[in-house]
């Protein structure tokens, strides 16, 4: 695997995958479950890295109000799973990263004035982390490290993506993009099918217009 920012222990007679993600895109987390199935019928290990939808937007055109105060909240999140990544190592990333999607995406929370700061609070309790992680949803003293590990995940793609980015045997893709997540065989087929794509030289894309909404099912 190439392409990868922060190198973590794996199982030597599994390839590896490396997913970048945010925790505020739905179509990430639909993917990143899918990834957890692919797992369970496939000899793959999935290390978790993240990126930054405001990163990624900051320079972009034509978005709404809306989305830029989004945006702005959406540091929070990847803040706090950086700074738990450098407190506790990259085994850390997934649980968290699954703690915060549930409350989002499963349960639809963090929209409401304050909420976000809720859900972090909450995920980090869980978890069972030091509560001054909080902190770091508001300080820029991660920053750094977070633009490091979403540069390593999105400069292999390329500028015209979002997310979920996966990198898998020197190629780096956006997507797969798919609601809801297959589960069982119909995950590892998915998986065979996108290794059969990326692995034809000069393959780029694949792709129709999006006719439902994002399914957490």
């Amino acid at each position: 695997m190439t392409g990868s920012a922060d190198p973590v222990s794996a199982d030597p007679v599994k390839d590896t995958a490396d997913f970048w993600f945010d925790p505020l895109c739905p179509w990430a987390w639909i993917t990143s479950r899918w990834m957890l199935e692919v797992e369970k019928v496939r000899d793959v290990h999935t290390r978790w890295h993240v990126m930054s939808l405001a990163i990624l937007n900051a320079d972009r055109q034509g978005l709404s109000d809306e989305y830029r105060q989004r945006m702005i909240r959406a540091k929070g999140p990847v803040r706090v799973c950086i700074a738990a990544r450098q407190l506790e190592g990259d085994a850390i990333l997934l649980p968290l990263y699954t703690a915060l999607g549930t409350r989002i995406h499963v349960e639809r929370r963090g929209r409401e004035e304050g909420e976000a700061e809720k859900i972090v609070a909450e995920a980090i309790d869980e978890l069972g982390l030091p509560v001054s992680l909080a902190d770091a949803a508001h300080s820029e003293e991660f920053d750094d490290a977070l633009a490091a590990s979403h540069r390593a995940g999105m400069e292999p793609v390329g500028d015209d993506v979002g997310t979920p980015v996966i990198h898998y045997n020197g190629t780096a893709i956006f997507g797969p993009v798919v609601t809801p997540a297959p589960k069982g065989e119909a995950a590892g087929r998915l998986w065979d099918g996108v290794l059969l794509c990326t692995g034809t030289d000069g393959f780029f894309e694949l792709k129709r217009t999006r006719d439902r909404r994002p399914s957490f099912d």
